[in-house]
């Protein structure tokens, strides 16, 4: 039985309940739509508003994922995918890139004086967790969970 035969019964408790993949050129344009497709494709699934804090959240870290994939992590010619992934609980976001061998490095505070290396540090403050994974010689994914909560002013 393939995961799409499953039933709702017989699925396990960590199954995505919905599951979309999408490919993004390996530039600024293809970055920011990944981000305004994730929210678009959060906001669809799970009701929440688009001003809300989770909503919000997934597109500050979408953003991070997918700039570092195109300034880390391409290779001329090759894209970037977009995971995203609705789970009973949280929303995950993967973002996997062509280049492998270039892990992201431990997330450290910065001097103030910098003017990039914070983005790990960003995703690290705004996720409920994160972290990489290499699958192959040839791409890693970086990804990130959001917890499916809303905050009541």
């Amino acid at each position: 039985m393939t995961h799409h035969q499953l039933t709702d019964e017989a699925k396990p408790p960590d199954a995505p309940a919905r599951q979309q993949n999408l490919r993004f050129s390996s530039t600024r344009r293809g970055a920011r739509l990944a981000r305004q497709l994730a929210v678009q494709q959060f906001t669809e699934w799970t009701g929440l508003p688009y001003d809300s804090d989770p909503a919000r959240t997934v597109a500050l870290v979408t953003a991070e994922l997918a700039s570092n994939a195109v300034r880390h992590g391409s290779l001329p010619g090759r894209d970037f995918r977009l995971t995203l992934i609705l789970l009973p609980d949280r929303f995950r976001m993967e973002v996997t890139d062509t280049r492998p061998e270039r892990l992201p490095p431990p997330v450290t505070l910065q001097p103030a004086d910098e003017t990039s290396g914070r983005g790990l540090l960003i995703v690290q403050s705004y996720a409920d967790c994160w972290g990489r994974t290499v699958h192959d010689a040839y791409t890693k994914t970086v990804w990130a969970e959001v917890r499916l909560r809303t905050t009541v002013s």
